[in-house]
């Protein structure tokens, strides 16, 4: 099941293999890909240039994606089991499942005011 809390500034968004938590200054992407080791990836929101959300919807995954300065958006991969998302590889991407589209829309509204 995907949940959102928001308690004291705190809000995370559970994704598919992963979750993006975001405190009002730092945002945390967790990530688990099969077989290797759980990682976390720390991003300062004043350090965002761009946010991109794909929604999901009831038959493809979405996802919520982070643009950091020098680098450009990972882009989408093709194919029906990518489903227009980029790769899992990415360290700024989350994919999303479609209950976790309105959780998503506001972590992301979040960190855009966060930027300033």
């Amino acid at each position: 099941m995907t949940t959102s809390t928001h308690t004291g500034g705190d809000m995370d968004v559970k994704g598919v293999m992963g979750s993006i938590s975001f405190d009002g200054e730092w945002i945390t992407i967790t990530k688990k890909e099969v077989g290797q080791q759980e990682r976390q990836y720390r991003i300062r929101a004043a350090d965002v240039t761009g946010t991109r959300l794909k929604p999901a919807t009831r038959l493809f995954h979405g996802y919520v994606q982070f643009v950091l300065p020098g680098s450009a958006p990972a882009t989408e991969e093709k194919g029906l089991m990518a489903g227009g998302r980029p790769p899992q590889s990415d360290p700024h991407t989350l994919s999303i499942r479609h209950s976790a589209n309105d959780a998503a829309a506001m972590l992301m509204a979040a960190v855009e005011q966060a930027r300033g």
